[in-house]
């Protein structure tokens, strides 16, 4: 079993603190080197997969360890075997989220990560990772969830998809058109830019401040949604919220009964502008908003603790 301390664990995120096993022999540096180099890419598939930073992290472990049994003078493409290792211990992960996820109190919302505005200048990455499309990914069989964002996201080959998830190429070709027109149906309805999205945000955080109704009103769409995540844990709606008048009247009333004092922060979450509200300078709720020609269709407010210990550093993804 690989040490928690030696260099090589720490390539894959693990925390020190394990006694070191003398046993343990480093791989050749070339090997160690290529897990390096495809790290961010490695995390970045497991998570869209996942919406777990904590279990893609966990998918990077595996991958790690698989990797290092691996003899490397007969793989010729260091990348693409990385890339399907990591996407096949995905799967397995998924099917061990699903058996989780049936017991979760309340909706089921994606890890928020705290990400550089940089992410925002790779439209697709950005959009691939925005908690509304993790959520439209939610939607998908693991299968076709593997297929589209390899084949989407990362622009993997038919031919390398098909050896990964032990399909015939024909078959990948349908999956992947299945999976690409129920994305379609159900993704963002007008492109807006990250700059247009954060004007909005700062208009959004203004009239939360405020707790100006009018304000609001403008702001949001008619048939406008709101998800909430408590985890059981802390409160929040258990279902889905519809409606300007009632999110709006949601999140006056309940900014107002908010004891301590409350404070919003403008920060990127997955790649697009968000609010951390704090309370006594504690994380309370990530408010994550999506954006459909101009105006605001979705909020995302997680509440979880689990799910918020990794706001105090920016999270690398990559493609």
């Amino acid at each position: 079993m690989l040490s928690r301390t030696t260099p090589a664990a720490r390539l894959v995120g693990v925390d020190s603190g394990a006694r070191e096993d003398r046993n343990v022999q480093e791989p050749a540096t070339d090997a160690t080197d290529s897990f390096v180099r495809h790290r961010k890419l490695l995390f970045t598939i497991a998570y869209e997969m996942l919406g777990s930073a904590g279990d893609a992290e966990d998918v990077l472990q595996e991958t790690w360890l698989r990797w290092i049994g691996v003899d490397h003078a007969t793989v010729r493409d260091h990348r693409a075997y990385l890339v399907r290792i990591a996407t096949r211990q995905t799967l397995t992960q998924l099917r061990r989220l699903g058996r989780r996820k049936e017991s979760y109190v309340g909706s089921w919302l994606p890890e928020p990560l705290l990400t550089s505005p940089d992410v925002a200048e790779d439209v697709e990455l950005a959009e691939s990772v925005s908690l509304a499309m993790l959520l439209v990914l939610e939607t998908l069989s693991p299968i076709e969830r593997a297929v589209f964002v390899l084949r989407e996201v990362f622009d993997v080959g038919y031919d390398e998809i098909a050896a990964t998830v032990d399909k015939s190429q024909d078959a990948v070709r349908q999956i992947a058109h299945r999976a690409r027109e129920h994305v379609r149906s159900r993704r963002p309805r007008g492109t807006v830019s990250s700059a247009e999205a954060d004007r909005a945000l700062q208009a959004f955080r203004q009239a939360v401040e405020t707790g100006r109704t009018d304000d609001l009103l403008q702001l949001i769409a008619p048939d406008v949604v709101m998800i909430g995540d408590g985890g059981g844990v802390r409160q929040a709606i258990l279902h889905p919220l519809r409606g300007a008048r009632r999110v709006t009247r949601l999140l006056t009333v309940g900014l107002a009964e908010t004891t301590g004092q409350l404070t919003a922060e403008s920060v990127w979450i997955n790649g697009w502008p968000a609010l951390i509200l704090r309370t006594d300078g504690r994380i309370d709720t990530v408010l994550a908003l999506r954006f459909d020609d101009g105006l605001i269709t979705g909020l995302y407010g997680i509440r979880n603790p689990d799910k918020l210990g990794r706001l105090d550093r920016e999270t690398a993804i990559s493609r």
